[in-house]
């Protein structure tokens, strides 16, 4: 009994000990959080990014809407002159709305996979200039740890450097 109660206090004064170290060094850490979400809305790089990407499908997204105000038109011609029609007709018009609507799907399901890539694509270098300007601030402040605002429950505002980031990553190109 004397044997488990012995341990138990040595455990508990490592503990202690472990804990007592652990919060002297994190006091001399240099700790920094960034708002990855208010940067990427900032920085006028994002903004470039989706008017170019608005330019670049907006072909695409032009043949989409006329497919669809296609298919609306032969359905409300349908309804609208259905009763006039012979059979063959209204077949004749199911099967056109019905081929309209299989182009409509595949060319939208393409359109979203090719602007999704893209998007991605241009997301991933802005995120590249981002990483490379709070590497450069945490360089030049000597900060041992810059973290998501998102990941901390609470930081002092003088701890953000979501502004400086900003900064810098809008003189980048």
């Amino acid at each position: 009994m004397l044997k488990k109660f012995i341990k138990s206090m040595v455990m508990t004064t490592a503990a202690s000990g472990l804990l007592l170290a652990s919060t002297a060094m994190a006091a001399d850490q240099k700790i920094a959080v960034v708002n990855f979400q208010e940067v990427m809305g900032k920085i006028p790089q994002t903004a470039t990014v989706m008017q170019s990407l608005e330019a670049e499908f907006k072909d695409d997204r032009a043949v989409i809407a006329q497919l669809e105000k296609d298919i609306k038109y032969y359905q409300e011609k349908k309804k609208r002159d259905g009763s006039l029609m012979s059979e063959k007709e209204k077949e004749e018009l199911d099967t056109k709305i019905g081929t309209l609507f299989q182009e409509y799907q595949a060319k939208g399901k393409e359109f979203q996979q090719k602007t999704g890539a893209r998007q991605n694509e241009e997301t991933n270098k802005i995120i590249a200039l981002v990483r490379q300007a709070i590497d450069n601030i945490a360089a030049k402040e000597k900060y041992d740890f810059v973290l998501e605002q998102k990941a901390v429950v609470f930081a002092k505002p003088e701890h953000s450097i979501t502004e400086e980031v900003v900064e810098q990553v809008s003189k980048l190109k």
